[in-house]
């Protein structure tokens, strides 16, 4: 088996800094730095980009930035951009005008915002690239099971993609909080603390994609947690399918020093210390950057009508300009888009889709 070249594989002997390094309490000090409040102004131009988009007779895969101008709220949301891929890595919209409209419209809404951000890679092999967080009445236990179609807490982990959207459509009658932790905060006190788990954590691991990859691959792909690269770090960390990859014989065996090493970094990210919870309001959108941040949510308590159960619409967005990274991290397991980004869930052959509900 091929492993991650060895650029991506040698402890850093230097902190990382910049912006992206942040801990929980302080941003919840301060939720004016990352809650942006949609004004009236900000929703009329939403508002008529949506009828411009719309009028064009275009397939909403088909529409880009051109197709949903944003005369006024455009260069905020470009300062936005910015502030997701080269500064703090999140930010939430609050307050998008989707109350009492059509799903198509909040469709076009949204992926016009998506538009102007990046464009759109698959989520899974039936080809969605707009997705559904939704519970299916699925078991988060069964290998081919996603944890989004299921009402069960998500351990902390990162997509395969520069940015990921969730847009707010309806809440659960309980829980389900975003959870969110500074993955380079993280790095930072793992290297200082445990350098020996750090250096486990930028060793391969191997995890299941089942179902997730082209025939030409094997159903595991493998990457370190940790990818230092130009002075940053880059995270990529999914436990659960560590675990299930365990399942598969011809997969090495976790080592213990391994196992240390995850339960370490899970520990930290749920610690108060480091994360930071929010609660999604309808309406509200949220978006982070997989590089520099992953991400959580509580379990909940759902409603018994299929339409009122809690539902998000989910973007994975590449972007060009996106962080730096080295290239062994994905081209061993996923591939890349035309521009070198990561590629999302991408199997040959199956065209892309955007379904109005979950499937």
């Amino acid at each position: 088996m091929t492993a991650i070249a060895a650029s991506a594989s040698k402890p850093g002997t230097s902190p990382v800094e910049g912006p992206q390094v942040w801990r929980g309490p302080e941003m919840a000090a301060q939720p004016t730095e990352w809650i942006y409040e949609m004004s009236a102004a900000d929703n009329a131009d939403l508002n008529a980009a949506t009828a411009a988009a719309i009028s064009t007779g275009k397939d909403i895969l088909d529409i880009e930035a051109v197709d949903f101008p944003l005369p006024q709220f455009g260069a905020k949301l470009a300062e936005m951009r910015e502030e997701m891929l080269h500064g703090r890595g999140f930010k939430l919209l609050r307050g998008l005008p989707i109350q009492d409209r059509p799903i198509e419209e909040v469709a076009f809404m949204y992926w016009g915002i998506g538009a102007h951000l990046g464009y759109a890679v698959s989520q899974n092999a039936k080809g969605h690239v707009l997705g559904h967080v939704k519970d299916l009445g699925l078991d988060y236990a069964d290998p081919q099971a996603r944890g989004y179609q299921t009402s069960a807490r998500l351990p902390y982990h990162t997509d395969y993609s520069d940015l990921v959207g969730l847009l707010c459509l309806k809440k659960a009658r309980s829980g389900g909080l975003s959870s969110i932790v500074s993955s380079s905060a993280l790095y930072n006190h793992i290297m200082a603390e445990r350098p020996d788990l750090g250096e486990a954590l930028m060793q391969p691991f191997y995890r299941t994609r089942w179902g997730e990859v082209g025939s030409d691959r094997p159903a595991w792909i493998e990457v370190p947690a940790f990818n230092t690269y130009e002075g940053g770090v880059s995270t990529s960390y999914v436990r659960s399918a560590v675990r299930k990859a365990q399942l598969m014989p011809e997969v090495p065996r976790v080592t213990t020093k391994q196992e240390e090493a995850m339960d370490y970094i899970d520990a930290l990210a749920g610690s108060p210390e480091f994360h930071l919870d929010m609660t999604l309001e309808v309406g509200d959108l949220q978006f982070v950057n997989n590089h520099y941040i992953m991400h959580s949510r509580t379990a909940y308590e759902d409603h018994e009508d299929w339409a009122e159960k809690r539902h998000l619409m989910r973007l994975w967005l590449a972007c060009d300009d996106g962080p730096t990274f080295p290239p062994g991290m994905t081209e061993h397991f996923q591939g890349l888009t035309r521009n070198g980004r990561p590629n999302g869930i991408h199997i040959p052959g199956v065209p892309f889709s955007a379904p109005l509900d979950a499937e």
